[in-house]
């Protein structure tokens, strides 16, 4: 099963909405045969390994590891647990249940009601943190949102002008695009794309870039902004209009109340499982008042201090996950466990 979950990470960045599985054929011992979930649309990981096997004729005596319940559905492609049973594979291990309700348990009744052992639960943990992303979008029915900033040694996340850069070192930029490259979209506020004029691309990293949120009530950021360069897809929350081109996408929603929730709904319906937060400090800190949020990774310089500006996020009820020393910053990441 580790095996299995290390072939379902290399399906990151590549498989969403869907989530990362990995499948590992085990005969007398010895794997003959293993594969992940590559892409969107393609073939689930339970059918790469299936086809791997060069002696079809010893799956009717293996054990087959799979990292999600196989699924029972006809989506973009045939259920697995169908082939599996075909297959007379008599053993399957399962490391979490798929709590997709096209799935939820059918697949492994599939399996059991045809006689197959089922085995539930080995490395369940490990399972869940893989797929954070996949099982909060369906526990939530919200995105995975991560709230991202830098802030200098003595606490702001920019200047009274709003001026930000670089607070962080140049590895923390990088590490900032591969995050870029691993979640469905990034959101900024009106303030960030005005004074950053952020394109908001992954250009440091292999992988696609994520989808552009940007929050503009009044439609203040200019039409020629990086934003709307149309190199990627941007959709606007406003006040003003509802109006859709083919990257740049405007939906109108009531200011009066609570956004946070109207763009998580919104989200949510356009199956967009995973949210970087990059700011500025009015949209970050309303999402931790609204306590919205699942993690907060926050790099801290070094080396630069600005003695007065706007002062950086604060998660004072929080204690961090986990702390990196990098070049000159630190990163220090916090895990909000009253959302799991």
């Amino acid at each position: 099963m580790l095996r299995a979950l290390e072939l379902a990470e290399r399906g990151r960045s590549t498989v969403s909405p869907n989530p990362m599985v990995g499948c590992v054929i085990v005969h007398n011992d010895t794997i003959i045969g293993e594969g992940f979930h590559r892409n969107y649309g393609d073939a689930h990981a339970e059918v790469n390994a299936i086809n791997s096997v060069k002696d079809t004729h010893l799956l009717a005596e293996s054990t087959l590891y799979v990292t999600l319940e196989p699924c029972s559905h006809f989506g973009k492609t045939p259920p697995c647990a169908n082939l599996i049973v075909d297959k007379g594979i008599p053993k399957v291990v399962v490391c979490n249940k798929d709590p997709n309700p096209l799935v939820a348990g059918k697949g492994i009744a599939i399996l059991r009601n045809a006689g197959i052992e089922v085995i539930e639960g080995l490395l369940e943990e490990r399972g869940l943190e893989l797929n954070k992303r996949f099982f909060t979008y369906h526990a939530q029915k919200r995105p995975y949102i991560i709230l991202k900033w830098a802030q200098t040694g003595d606490g702001f996340i920019a200047r009274e002008n709003y001026d930000s850069k670089w607070i962080s070192d140049e590895l923390s930029r990088t590490l900032s695009h591969k995050w870029r490259s691993e979640e469905d979209a990034i959101m900024v506020g009106t303030n960030t794309a005005l004074h950053d004029n952020p394109s908001l691309a992954n250009r440091d990293w292999s992988g696609d870039s994520p989808i552009r949120l940007l929050i503009d009530r009044s439609l203040k950021v200019p039409s020629d902004s990086k934003l709307f360069d149309q190199s990627q897809t941007t959709i606007c929350y406003n006040s003003v209009k509802d109006e859709s081109h083919e990257y740049n996408q405007y939906v109108k929603i009531d200011f009066s109340q609570d956004i946070i929730s109207q763009i998580l709904q919104d989200l949510y319906k356009r199956k967009i499982q995973s949210v970087i937060v990059e700011g500025g400090s009015t949209l970050l800190n309303s999402f931790i008042h609204q306590n919205l949020w699942d993690e907060a990774r926050v790099f801290v310089s070094h080396t630069q201090t600005f003695g007065k500006g706007i002062a950086a996020p604060l998660l004072r009820h929080f204690m961090p996950y986990s702390r990196e020393e990098l070049l000159g910053d630190s990163l220090i990441i916090y895990r909000n466990y009253k959302n799991d």
